[in-house]
Order: C-alpha cells, then sequence, then structure tokens
C-alpha cells in the first residue's frame, strides 16, 4: 500500500485578536493571519495561505519542457488531493475574487503544490487567571478526517514551515517568534489519524487597562484620602468625598467587568479593583469611626450627670442644690449666701470635666485621622509591591516555564 507524505509550509503574513473586522494587507507569496475578534471569547478568526506539497508518481513528465506546469484549479476535481481538514475550527469559507484562490502546480517528478487561501474561525481556549498580564498559546490543527496514518502521514517541510511577515503588529497581543511545531496524532475507533498542530505565544499589551482601568482607579483611591486632612468637624464634606469615590470606584469596576470576558474564576483585574473598592469603601468607614468617637464624650457626661443625680437624690426626690434659686425664696430660708457658694463650688468642676472630657476624645478622634494619613498609603503600597511582583514576575516566569 503506497503510504503519502504529505508536507506543510505556512507563512503568516497578518495576525490580529480584536473584536472587529479588519482587513489587512494582502501578499500573494504568503499565509495571510487575519484574527478577528468575536463575541465568544475563546476563538479567532484568521485568513490563511496554506500551501500543501505531496508526491505522486502517476502525474509525473518528461515531455514537458518546463520544470513545472500552472494548471487550472478546475483540475483539483480530477487528481487525487488529501483529505485535510483543520481540527479546532469553528468555521470557514473560501475565497473566490476575483477569481477562486487556488494554485494547482505540478512539477517533472510527479510533485504538486496546492496554495489555497482560507478564512478560519478557529478555538483557542483562553486561561484568563492573570489578565490583562497574561500570555496565550492559540493552536492550529490539521488532520486527516478518512485516511489513516497507514495511507497519509502530515508532516512539517523542512523549509521555512510557519513564517511572519516583517513588521507584523497586533493591537493588544505581542506575538513571539517562538512557535512549536508538534504532531498530535490522534486515536479513534477508527484508527489512527495522521495530525500536526502549530502554537502561537501571545503576550497581551496592557497599555489599554494601564489607562482606561488601573490609572483612574488608582487615583480614586488616592483622592480618598484627602478626607483624612479634612476637619472631623466638617462632616458634609467628607461624608460628600467619601460616598462620591465609593460610587466612582463602583462605577468604574462594573465598567470593566463589562468589557472582559465572563468567567468563572478570580481574574488579576478582578483583585485590584476589589481591592480598590476596599480602601475607598475603609477611607468612608474610617470618618464614621472618627465621628463616632468625637462624640463619645457627649455620651460620656451625660451618663455622669445621670449617675451624680442618682448619688445625690438615692430616694427619688428631687434635689434642688444644683440650681440657682431666686433671692427670694433663698431669704425665706436664711440660706442665701451658703447656696451660692455651694452652687459656684459645684460649677465650676464640672466645666474643667467637661472640657477636659472633650479635648480627650477629641484628641483620640484626632489620632485617629493622623494615623489613618500614614496607614492606608503604606497599607496600599504594599498591596502594590505583592500585585505587581506576583503576576509580573512569579506567575509570568511560571507561564513561560509551560
Amino acid at each position: 500500500m503506497l503510504v503519502h507524505h504529505y508536507t506543510f509550509s505556512v507563512v503568516i503574513i497578518q495576525k490580529y485578536l480584536t473584536c472587529e473586522h479588519w482587513s489587512g494587507p494582502f501578499k500573494a507569496n504568503g499565509i495571510f493571519f487575519s484574527i478577528l475578534k468575536s463575541r465568544i471569547v475563546n476563538d479567532y478568526r484568521v485568513n490563511i495561505f496554506l500551501r500543501q506539497t505531496w508526491n505522486d508518481p502517476r502525474l509525473s513528465y518528461s515531455e514537458y519542457p518546463d520544470s513545472s506546469l500552472d494548471l487550472d484549479p478546475s483540475m483539483l476535481d480530477s487528481i487525487w488531493k488529501p483529505d485535510l481538514f483543520f481540527a479546532n475550527e469553528k468555521g470557514a469559507n473560501f475565497h473566490d475574487v476575483t477569481t477562486d484562490n487556488k494554485l494547482l502546480r505540478i512539477f517533472k517528478d510527479g510533485t504538486v503544490l496546492y496554495s489555497i487561501r482560507l478564512t478560519l474561525i478557529l478555538s483557542c481556549p483562553m486561561d484568563l487567571k492573570n489578565f490583562p498580564m497574561d500570555v496565550q498559546t492559540c493552536t492550529m490543527q490539521l488532520e486527516s478526517f478518512g485516511y489513516t496514518m497507514n495511507d497519509l502521514i502530515f508532516e512539517w517541510t523542512d523549509n521555512g514551515p510557519v513564517q511572519v511577515a516583517e513588521g507584523l503588529t497586533l493591537p493588544q497581543f505581542i506575538l513571539k517568534d517562538e512557535k512549536e511545531l508538534e504532531y498530535c496524532t490522534k486515536h479513534y475507533n477508527t484508527g489512527k489519524f495522521t495530525c500536526i498542530e502549530v502554537k502561537f505565544h501571545l503576550e497581551r499589551q496592557m497599555g489599554y487597562y494601564l489607562i482606561q482601568m488601573y490609572i483612574p482607579s488608582l487615583l480614586i483611591v488616592i483622592l480618598s484620602w484627602v478626607s483624612f486632612w479634612i476637619n472631623m468637624d466638617a462632616a458634609p464634606a467628607r461624608v460628600a468625598l467619601g460616598i462620591t469615590t465609593v460610587l466612582t470606584m463602583t462605577t468604574q469596576s462594573s465598567g470593566s467587568r463589562a468589557s472582559l470576558p465572563k468567567v468563572s474564576y478570580v481574574k488579576a483585574i478582578d483583585i485590584w479593583m476589589a481591592v480598590c473598592l476596599l480602601f475607598v469603601f475603609a477611607a468612608l468607614l474610617e470618618y464614621a469611626g472618627v465621628n463616632f468617637v468625637s462624640r463619645q464624650q457627649k455620651e460620656f457626661l451625660r451618663m455622669k450627670r445621670r449617675q451624680r443625680r442618682n448619688k445625690d437624690d438615692p430616694e427619688g426626690r428631687f434635689n434642688f442644690s444644683g440650681y440657682t434659686m431666686g433671692p427670694c425664696l433663698q431669704m425665706k430660708d436664711g440660706n442665701m449666701m451658703k447656696n451660692t457658694t455651694a452652687n459656684a463650688a459645684l460649677v465650676a468642676p464640672m466645666q474643667r470635666d467637661t472640657e477636659n472630657m472633650k479635648k480627650k476624645f477629641v484628641d483620640r478622634a484626632k489620632r485617629i485621622d493622623t494615623v489613618s494619613r500614614a496607614a492606608f498609603p503604606l497599607a496600599f503600597l504594599i498591596f502594590n509591591v505583592f500585585y505587581w511582583i506576583t503576576y509580573k514576575i512569579i506567575r509570568h516566569e511560571d507561564v513561560h516555564k509551560k
């Protein structure tokens, strides 16, 4: 039985991973990848030229002087060709403007070159745990549909099987130079089928996310710290600032999630947004604590008066010793001078106690603001150090090791 060894040559001219239709430059001597971002995150669209080469001794010739013959694509129906299909394909179509984009060339020794232009939608499952600092690996699998490995074997050509055009740029990704060419032989109930694949490594550029998400949320968190320098008696100003920053941060977080893929696990940007919202909310709660502590002296003095009243009048009778009486009433009892002296002696210590108590609680509330001025920025700085080291260095290295 004749086993056909089938080689491939792939040239990438353009590759895009965006959500909109893109029409890039066209070159007739390559494979054109135009990857379009679709509404489903785990796929990409690619426009390619696929070159296939195999040898069929029945097509060899010697009478014709030229080393090769270019035939009309309609002759494809008259010769044998491999039954190739893309294993991870979700949709595809041919191109026929202004004519069928196919090339059929036969050499003297029976070698056949078949080139075709295709538009494919290929699946590319993405791991977004490190988003938007992630590195994605997208594959293209080429497999035989009906011929087992006893009849047909696919192989990559030795001379530049995958080529990238010069000046290739992607809106959100950097295409790594290293591309993995592997074999992915498939085993089914009907037999063992030949399969080859190429893996492209795409590193996401996070410039867009820095400008649209990270920097605005960072500024909102810093703005929430301004309330620590506002007088604690200015309740309307501090409450308005706190509520405004919380609502703004909530809107920012919701807006970022709306444009991101919906997955069931936590992404790196989710952690950032959640911590920023936590810091902004904590700044609002900090003023609630400051306001509560500063008002405790009133509650404390009210409790002291109640205790003193109960001590002076244990049987529940009214005691007027702490109140100044009119001179007429005092003269009738003959105790005017005595009561006046006693009242002055009681009022002065009470006023001193009130002032001292108020100063004590106000100082305690101010101390909370003073500590917060240093504690909040320091805690946020520590979080930033751990966050960026984890996602830009540690996890980035783990992805490259894989």
